[in-house]
């Protein structure tokens, strides 16, 4: 490979291709199918991103890169989108030195700073290997426990009559599983830096996905000409990522109670 990673001040850049399958469940409200394919259309495009991972040795910035509208598409696209529920829609700062993550996140016009420690999963190495661009990457598989938004709970009419079961709606809200994750890496670039909050194998992690996301990368730049600057967010409120949670769900709350006042309607479009 010919490339010094032991300098002390080696960056590069990584971009990956993330994509989502959201199946969105329109209960039983009577919205013409064309409609239907339309809106499940708009949240699959939602929902496929490209993101840049910056690194360094020690620290990374892993940030959505931001998509030019495309003339005549409405509303650019803008579906449900699940990275802003689940509070990871703001640059992700990775050091793995500290085993910490910083996100600043902007929720209602205020801004937030998540200040967490890094999950440490139990990752079990494979044999088995695959190219991925020029790069041979490993195979290794964890296990992780999930909560994700419940998209569908957001836009859902209460029950008869309104007098919806409080505990049932909370578990509407999220469903929380346990998911295997598959990460191919490369030790030919020993980092343990990978794409959203993945780390923690010896080498980059260049694919990964779990039951409904697949992120892979595209291509890779090695101490790019411009210097980058990785460094932590600083500005914001700073709360842990179950705080965030929280706010976030109150959020929830408030814009399903919103869209069913509105009558829940066609005419009322989640934007």
């Amino acid at each position: 490979m010919g490339m010094n990673l032991h300098a002390q001040d080696f960056q590069g850049k990584a971009v990956y291709q993330s994509k989502t399958q959201v199946n969105f469940d329109f209960g039983n409200r009577n919205i013409p199918e064309d409609r239907k394919k339309e809106m499940m259309e708009r949240i699959k495009k939602a929902n496929e991103k490209t993101f840049i991972l910056s690194f360094d040795k020690t620290a990374s910035i892993y940030k959505e890169e931001e998509k030019l509208e495309q003339p005549g598409e409405r509303g650019g696209g803008r579906g449900p989108r699940f990275g802003a529920m689940a509070g990871t829609d703001g640059d992700l700062y990775k050091n793995i030195k500290e085993q910490r993550y910083l996100i600043k996140n902007e929720l209602l016009g205020k801004i937030f700073l998540i200040d967490d420690e890094l999950e440490t999963l139990e990752w079990k190495m494979g044999s088995d290997s695959r190219k991925i661009g020029n790069y041979t990457a490993f195979k290794a598989t964890a296990t992780k426990t999930i909560k994700r938004p419940n998209m569908s709970a957001i836009f859902r009419r209460p029950g008869i009559g309104g007098q919806d079961n409080e505990e049932k709606e909370k578990e509407a809200e999220f469903t929380i599983k346990e998911v295997e994750i598959v990460a191919w890496y490369t030790p030919e670039i020993p980092i343990n830096q990978g794409p959203g909050l993945y780390w923690g194998l010896p080498g980059l992690i260049l694919a990964v996905n779990d039951d409904i996301t697949t992120i892979v990368c595209s291509e890779i730049t090695m101490n790019p000409s411009e210097k980058m600057e990785i460094k932590a967010p600083s500005k914001g409120k700073k709360v842990s990522q179950a705080e965030y949670d929280e706010i976030s769900q109150e959020k929830m709350k408030e814009m399903r109670e919103n869209f069913r006042n509105r009558g829940g309607r066609g005419g009322g479009r989640p934007n």
